[in-house]
Order: C-alpha cells, then structure tokens, then sequence
C-alpha cells in the first residue's frame, strides 16, 4: 500500500478539520432538532387549514378499483404529515398502482 508523505497527511487533516470547523459553525446558527422532542420549537411553521378535496382522494386512491378495500380506511384519518402512500414510489415491476406508468 502506498502511503502519503508527512507533508501530504498533515495537508489532509487540516483541510479535514478545516472543513469539520466550517460545517460546526454553520450548525450552530440553526436550532437542532432532536435535543427537546417533547416540545415544538416557538417559531416552527403550523398548518392551520387541511382540506382532503376530490382531488386529495384521487390522488391518494390511484390505482386502486372499486370497490375500495376497508384497508384503505385510514385515508378518513390522514392529516397533513407525510405518507408515502399518495406519492409514487418503486418503479417497475414493483409498482403495483401503477404510479410510473406512461
């Protein structure tokens, strides 16, 4: 295995800790998430209005046939957070709604 010289490993570990340093600094200017997870930060955006239009309904239902399996009831209940279940997801052939079709 070739190694670096001394000059070339003390180059890599200050541009390390150069660019470690760089990324610590900018962390600091934004709130980390995590450190109190029972309480929402004061400034943290609210959605204060969800409507689940038709069009919310035939997205969330694509690919699906009626009638439409009692499994999907959960839709009654779906708020406004993220669900991987009314957006496209793996391609074929494991795309069984038919997400990625032309």
């Amino acid at each position: 295995m070739t190694r670096l010289p001394i000059a070339g490993q003390c180059l890599v570990l200050v541009v390390f800790v150069g660019i470690s340093g760089v990324a610590a600094a900018n962390e600091a200017q934004y709130p980390v998430a995590g450190i109190t997870p029972y309480q929402r930060p004061a400034n943290a955006p609210v959605i204060t209005d969800f409507e689940k239009n038709t069009n919310w309904y035939a997205e969330a239902l694509h690919g699906v046939t009626r009638p439409y399996p009692s499994s999907l009831r959960f839709l009654e209940d779906q708020g406004p957070w993220s669900t991987p279940f009314n957006r496209p997801g793996m391609l074929p052939p494991y795309d069984i709604r038919g997400w990625h079709r032309d």
